[in-house]
């Protein structure tokens, strides 16, 4: 009985809520729309934080998959197939180990060929993932060994696109790299954890000299732990199979490690910080609805006040009169959730279309259960939030003045002050985030590359094994290609790189610089690039000392090098590194190839004005090693400069400039050297536009909450001001009054929000460039646009309040 009246009372409640709101539209819109904008906003950042962090692999068991890579003090690196090969047969804490070789290949279907992004990965590869295929088959361990006739594992992604789900596919033969290859499965598009991530795999069939091989590192491993095996068991494990492979090849693996992480942790990597900041910064915009709404409810429940004491003297006890209050919250919190799924369905789709590439699963965010759960959990939070305030204040209520017809005062009046001043300090923290990270992204597009992207074309190009095999016939047809693009109308240069700038991909090789122990401790890892002569002048590189490379640096010629400013002063420190020499890339420790350093380039952003500078080194073309072309998989990049033309201009005649040398060969990821830079600073310029757009939505609720609260003050004190005025106080006076009561609401909230701030710039410290997580100008701008919005916002009612007839004042009171 106790049950059925209580939930009579609470539909009772709640039907006089809705009848509240519809005899008030205006208040039940602006209320349930702020809700709708903070619910939206905040739920469209969880759908994305679920998508990528929080939403489990989509494996069996993901939280047994591992990532494994090595590590030197020189940094992380990957495996060498001898490493994997022998961790492989040593280590028994898990079920399998896999490793995978990311690279490209070309399909030759139809007529126009078509270069896809490709894994060769070992045998066990899809055994670890766990993931059975959607049709036919995976490879088999047979068809995993060297000599065996090629096999082809496509995905789903691929299957649809280029041949329409054709079920006929299984047992095809599709002709990858210029080889003949059985199509044997077609894997779901669940494996697919990145948007752009590989279309076919095919076996890595090393062969018996690569198994030997413990010094060329560029395998991903994979691991699937064995049930109830703990990671500081396998940990454990690894360092003693890592002392083990010291011992037996310590010139490779001299303090080397081997070591583990979850899977999903290395997937999401520092994605889950930067996510997890956002979504903090919108649940601060929503808190600023929240006091936004309880802001508006106060000032209703001081207009209601007879209404509340009538109750309130008839019988309703406190405790009643709140649940009635909270009721009519709890309306305004379910109206705001439905409309605040409609707007995070938009802001979903648009936070998918807008955001950088390389973000994984992120194109599967979606309002699923979770989120949806979510939703309705935080619209919950934030009624009850927003209205406990105006309950609070209802219980206090004075019947003797409420029913003599005055407001409710006192409690509500410091309640609307108390909440103004925290939307001011949570303002403050939004807008100070917001100046660091534009100031970060202002600091990014200022930071030089170490050469000129304007005017840059950049393409691809990838030369199959099958019809290349050796390294001659693969130099000859890349200086063929790039002779006829010299000759395009409208490219004033051109070169080509194994590496060029904001490329991906790439390599690094450990220099020993002459004078040094020829030991991997004594090496400087650097990035290798192999390039064509006129390089620096295409990209225009300067060289700080000595010359570039020319027609003369041939095989038969004695073996150069250029090295950059960052090396340079790593190997000689104050020192000319001119002619002295550095043993890379060829020959053994024991009879090491020296390489004369003819040149110092300046320093380049290789992988973006966000990272840090890295040494590199320069090989001439014609002096490239023959296992070079194996370690860049055959694979380099055009960078032509154009004669004052849009670079696109030219793309026509760069393809068929290729088309002459092999019409097989497709140029692939053909991008303007600017736009690369523009992808580059895409991330930077998203979390800053991001944060920007919170801090205004919250600055705008800040606005109309102290617009309201001064607004209110004013309208109570008519009478005060009446008096005063009719006493002789002048109209600057009064604004000096109301001023004053404009900074007893700000200026608590502006210290607050400074003092905020300053914390949580060091909560932004990973996402920023160039900036000082305590920058004074940032905070000074975000106290400089408060103390702006306060002005604004006092400006009417001061006016007002300035303009009032001491009379009329007197006669309405």
């Amino acid at each position: 009985m106790r049950f059925r009246e209580t939930f009579q009372e609470l539909m009772h409640d709640v039907r006089h809520a809705g009848r509240q709101m519809r005899r008030a539209p205006g208040f039940a819109f602006m209320a349930a729309g702020t809700l709708a904008l903070g619910i939206g906003a905040s739920t469209a950042l969880f759908a994305a934080l679920h998508a990528v962090v929080l939403r489990p692999l989509p494996f069996s068991e993901p939280e047994r998959l591992v990532f494994l890579r090595t590590a030197t003090s020189k940094g992380p690196a990957s495996f060498s197939v001898g490493n994997f090969v022998d961790v492989d047969a040593r280590v028994a804490a898990y079920e399998a180990l896999a490793a995978k070789q990311n690279a490209t290949m070309t399909l030759e279907e139809g007529d126009v060929p078509e270069r896809l992004a490709a894994a060769r990965v070992t045998h066990d590869y899809f055994e670890v993932l766990r993931t059975p295929p959607l049709r036919g088959r995976v490879f088999t361990f047979e068809e995993d060994e060297a000599g065996q006739p090629p096999v082809v594992v496509v995905s789903e992604r691929l299957w649809r696109r280029r041949f329409g789900a054709d079920q006929s596919l299984v047992g095809r033969t599709l002709r990858l790299d210029g080889m003949p290859h059985e199509v044997v499965g077609v894997m779901p598009e669940t494996i697919d954890l990145e948007a752009d991530g590989e279309e076919v795999w095919v076996p890595a069939s090393f062969t018996p000299t690569q198994r030997a091989e413990h010094d060329e590192h560029f395998l991903l491993v994979f691991g699937r732990l064995k049930a109830g095996t703990s990671m500081e068991a396998a940990r454990a494990e690894l360092s003693t199979v890592a002392a083990g492979l010291e011992r037996e090849h310590p010139d490779e693996n001299t303090g080397r490690t081997v070591v583990i992480a979850p899977l999903a942790d290395v997937l999401v990597g520092d994605y889950a910080t930067q996510l997890a900041i956002l979504f903090g910064a919108v649940g601060l915009v929503l808190l600023v609805a929240c006091a936004n709404v309880a802001g508006l409810l106060l000032a209703r429940g001081a207009a209601r006040g007879r209404e509340l004491a009538v109750r309130a003297a008839l019988g309703a006890g406190r405790g009643r009169i709140a649940r009635q209050l909270l009721a009519e919250t709890l309306v305004l919190a379910g109206a705001g959730v439905i409309a605040g799924l409609a707007v995070a369905a938009g802001l979903v789709r648009l936070l998918v279309a807008s955001a950088p590439a390389g973000v994984p699963r992120l194109e599967q965010a979606r309002l699923d259960f979770a989120v949806c759960a979510y939703a309705v959990t935080a619209a919950l939070a934030a009624g009850l939030l927003a209205g406990c305030a105006p309950a609070l204040g209802a219980t206090r209520l004075n019947l003797r003045s409420a029913l003599g017809g005055r407001s409710i005062e006192g409690t509500g009046d410091r309640g609307r002050r108390g909440l103004v001043a925290g939307q001011v300090a949570l303002s403050i923290v939004l807008v100070a985030g917001a100046a660091l990270l534009l100031r970060t992204n202002a600091a990014l597009q200022r930071e030089p590359l170490g050469f000129d992207p304007g005017g840059l074309l950049t393409a691809r190009v990838a030369l199959p094994a099958a019809r290349y095999p050796q390294p001659e016939e693969t130099k000859r047809a890349f200086l063929a290609f790039l002779e006829r693009v010299r000759n395009v109308p409208g490219v004033a240069g051109a070169s080509l790189s194994s590496q060029a700038p904001l490329v991906p991909g790439g390599g690094s090789n450990g220099l020993i610089p002459e004078g040094r122990p020829v030991t991997m401790e004594s090496s400087i890892v650097s990035r290798l690039q192999i390039v064509t002569p006129g390089y620096f002048e295409t990209l225009r590189t300067p060289l700080r000392r000595g010359r570039g490379f020319t027609a003369d640096d041939r095989r038969t010629a004695p073996r150069v090098m250029v090295v950059s400013e960052t090396f340079a002063r790593l190997a000689w420190p104050g020192e000319d590194p001119i002619g002295k020499r550095v043993a890379c890339c060829e020959g053994t420790q024991e009879d090491p190839v020296w390489k004369e350093i003819v040149g110092v380039a300046a320093d380049t952003r290789s992988s973006g004005p966000a990272f840090d500078l890295r040494p590199e080194f320069y090989l001439p073309l014609e002096q490239a090693p023959d296992d070079a072309w194996r370690w860049i998989q055959r694979r380099l990049t055009l960078v032509a400069r154009t004669t004052g033309v849009d670079p696109t201009a030219v793309m026509g005649g760069v393809r068929a400039a290729l088309r002459e040398v092999d019409p097989s060969v497709p140029l692939f990821d053909v991008a303007t050297m600017s736009d690369r830079h523009a992808e580059t600073l895409a991330e930077s310029r998203f979390q800053a536009g991001l944060l920007a757009t919170f801090a205004v939505s919250a600055m705008v609720l800040t606005a109309v909450g102290l617009y309201g609260v001064i607004a209110f003050g004013v309208a109570q004190r008519t009478r005060e001001i009446g008096v005063r005025m009719a006493l002789g106080a002048s109209a600057a006076s009064v604004l000096r009054l109301i001023a004053a009561q404009t900074a007893r609401v700000a200026l608590p909230g502006l210290v607050l929000g400074l003092l905020g701030a300053w914390a949580a710039g060091r909560a932004l410290s990973s996402l920023l460039h160039g900036v000082s997580p305590h920058d004074p100008w940032s905070l000074a701008a975000a106290a400089a646009l408060l103390l702006a919005i306060a002005v604004g916002a006092t400006a009417v009612p001061a006016r007002r309040a300035a303009r009032i007839d001491p009379a009329r004042a007197l006669a309405e009171s």
